[in-house]
């Protein structure tokens, strides 16, 4: 067996943070949620969180699940910042699809340091939001808010501005963006199968609607403002 490297350390590390940050809501993170979410075995979540706590990073009491500290939540909008703004400028600048840019993202976000983020950030304009529609931390940590009326709740006939996409699966966005449901772009809910699962959009591409069917369970991850017609 091969000794795990500082920078494999230090990435688990961050990418547990960043794991726990983002499934805290109404409790503590789970060991369950947390391995689903990492791709680990319950054992492997249990022996990082011991040692995550033991480093003032987490509050873990066994079978009750995991919150962060604050010293935890700053490192994980730490990582967080970095990542979106990465993105940011993947797609932006470099010519990425927004399906293309998580896994690299991943991996630079342990490389770069805090003075090339803040820098790729004043580049970039201090933006509050990525290109998929998530906030991206300020440097305090703290989070800009966006519109998050879920698509799946949009009342028929009315107008809907898309805002982001709670999804970083490459195949999922790629399909969205093939139907046209992206950040920026309106539509409108016209129907659905009754007592069904799909949903019957008009979505505004270049001067032009284009009537497409989106699963609720899609739709649903799809966040935005309702606006006047």
């Amino acid at each position: 067996m091969t000794a795990t490297s500082d920078a494999e350390l230090s990435r688990a590390v961050g990418d547990y943070l960043k794991a726990i940050w983002q499934l805290t809501g109404d409790g503590p993170a789970t060991t369950g949620d947390i391995a689903k979410a990492l791709g680990v075995t319950a054992p492997s979540v249990t022996g990082m969180l011991t040692r995550l706590n033991g480093q003032g990073l987490v509050s873990y009491r066994p079978y009750r699940g995991a919150e962060l500290t604050t010293q935890g939540r700053l490192e994980a909008t730490r990582l967080l910042r970095r990542h979106r703004l990465l993105e940011t400028f993947m797609i932006r600048e470099l010519g990425f699809g927004w399906d293309e840019v998580h896994d690299e993202a991943e991996r630079l976000e342990h490389v770069v340091s805090d003075e090339f983020t803040e820098r790729l950030a004043t580049h970039l304009g201090e933006p509050d939001f990525d290109p998929h529609g998530d906030p991206i931390p300020r440097r305090d940590g703290t989070l800009p808010h966006g519109p998050d009326t879920p698509l799946s709740e949009a009342p028929h006939g009315e107008r809907f501005v898309v805002h982001r996409v709670l999804s970083q699966d490459g195949e999922v966005l790629a399909y969205l963006r093939g139907l046209g449901v992206e950040p920026g772009r309106r539509l409108t809910v016209v129907g659905g199968e009754p007592g069904g699962n799909l949903l019957r959009l008009r979505v505004e591409t270049r001067g032009h609607e284009t009537e497409v069917g989106l699963s609720r369970a899609l739709a649903a991850a799809v966040l935005g403002i309702v606006v006047a017609a």
